[in-house]
């Protein structure tokens, strides 16, 4: 009982400040894409925007520049309590990329404040060192089950995403408890979250379980690919251009270009109409590379952002493609490539899985786990995410290799 009191205390603390701060990032970031639509000269400004966001960081920000990084390096080996100028940093950082039309995501962003608030409660609640690594999961739960909608999916990424093939069940209460508490606070706020429609799901048999295992194999290629190049992408920034706040900008004259070369801001921003789109319709095979493209030149050049709603985008775009090859619904493989390549580039299978059925409906439930699970083992030891460790390796190639991280095999 004192254990569940006092989790369920720092939960619904965790789950009201969560909960507000997802709602006021999903409204303004609403807003800002709605500003940008209206005003598409603002693209021009995108490499303005990137050189402040690289000063930023670059003279005040360093120690926080890590990101998602940092709140799972701090899983593993907690140290200073996170400095909390990482949320209103990211959260500056982010707008500004979505304002001007840069392609990233939202989930770094909740993620990163969700953790930088949340380890301000150490001192008060004089937390120990396991305490604290437990707070750390319970707000990455709360952020990522508030900003996509998705509580139960929140609370397993929580408990998986820092350890690859392994859960910490002394975390499970508090990561459900603040991951519900912070999807309720902001669903009070009033705020709306994209729902998505798969209009026919074929019965559950031979066939259409070997096109899915054919369609996960494809997702995991795809993750494993938008893992590494989107690393080796970052590390080209870093070697040619020694001065930090210069590689934003030239990441924003390439987007910049590619957008008016192009005449669409289709695979700019979060790219939410086109995810729905792919559940609507069969989509052209190109959509998923290009938002690729545009996504890894956006974030590794040093935007502010997240990887896993343009993940969602490739990942639903290719699938409805893959209608073309595979028959199998395309409202059912963009749900599929959805969650599943989601699933490969951040190897937490279960939480995609909770994710599709939360999005979709449980009738589905069959072919996201068959596209997760596959996904999940073809995409390799890569990850979004450096600092994931191996727990439980995929192959025996990795048996001895545990603890050791992802950046270890970059």
């Amino acid at each position: 009982m004192p254990y569940i009191l006092k989790w369920l205390c720092i939960s619904i603390i965790i789950g009201a400040l969560e909960g507000t701060a997802s709602a006021g990032f999903l409204q303004s970031l609403e807003w800002a894409t709605n500003f940008r639509e209206s005003h598409l000269w603002l693209i021009a400004l995108l490499p303005v925007a990137g050189f402040l966001i690289g000063l930023l960081y670059h003279y005040f920000g360093k120690d926080v520049e890590a990101g998602n990084n940092l709140l799972i390096d701090t899983i593993h080996e907690p140290k200073g309590i996170i400095p909390f100028k990482m949320a209103p940093f990211v959260y500056l950082g982010t707008m500004a990329t979505h304002f001007f039309g840069g392609s990233a995501g939202r989930e770094g962003t909740a993620l990163q404040m969700a953790g930088a608030i949340a380890d301000q409660l150490t001192k008060p609640f004089k937390l120990d060192r396991n305490e604290r690594k437990i707070l750390i999961i319970a707000a990455i739960a709360a952020g990522f089950g508030s900003v996509f909608g998705t509580p139960l999916a929140g609370a397993v990424f929580g408990l998986e995403v820092f350890l690859i093939g392994r859960i910490r069940y002394n975390a499970i209460f508090p990561a459900f408890a603040s991951a519900i508490l912070a999807d309720w606070a902001t669903s009070l706020w009033n705020v709306k979250h994209t729902h998505y429609h798969i209009d026919f799901i074929p019965k559950t048999e031979f066939l259409p379980i070997l096109y899915s295992i054919l369609a996960g194999i494809i997702f995991g290629i795809c993750a494993a690919a938008f893992s590494r190049i989107i690393h080796w992408m970052g590390s080209v920034f870093k070697s040619k251009i020694k001065y930090p706040p210069l590689r934003p900008v030239i990441g924003g004259i390439t987007v910049a270009l590619a957008v008016f070369a192009m005449g669409t801001t289709r695979y700019i921003g979060l790219g939410i109409p086109v995810i729905v789109e792919s559940f609507e319709k069969q989509l052209p095979l190109y959509d998923f590379a290009l938002k690729m493209i545009f996504t890894i030149v956006t974030l590794s050049a040093g935007f502010k952002g997240g990887e896993v709603t343009p993940l969602f985008f490739i990942g639903a775009t290719l699938g409805s493609a893959l209608s073309l090859f595979i028959p199998l619904p395309y409202g059912l493989l963009a749900g599929m490539g959805f969650v599943a390549v989601f699933a490969g580039a951040t190897n937490t299978p279960l939480a995609c899985m909770l994710m599709g059925i939360e999005l979709f409906g449980a009738e589905c439930g069959v072919y996201i786990a068959i596209s997760c699970v596959v996904s999940y083992l073809l995409s390799g030891h890569n990850s979004i995410y450096t600092q994931q460790k191996i727990g439980e390796a995929k192959n025996r190639r990795y048996e001895n290799q545990q603890d050791k991280s992802v950046s270890d095999f970059l």
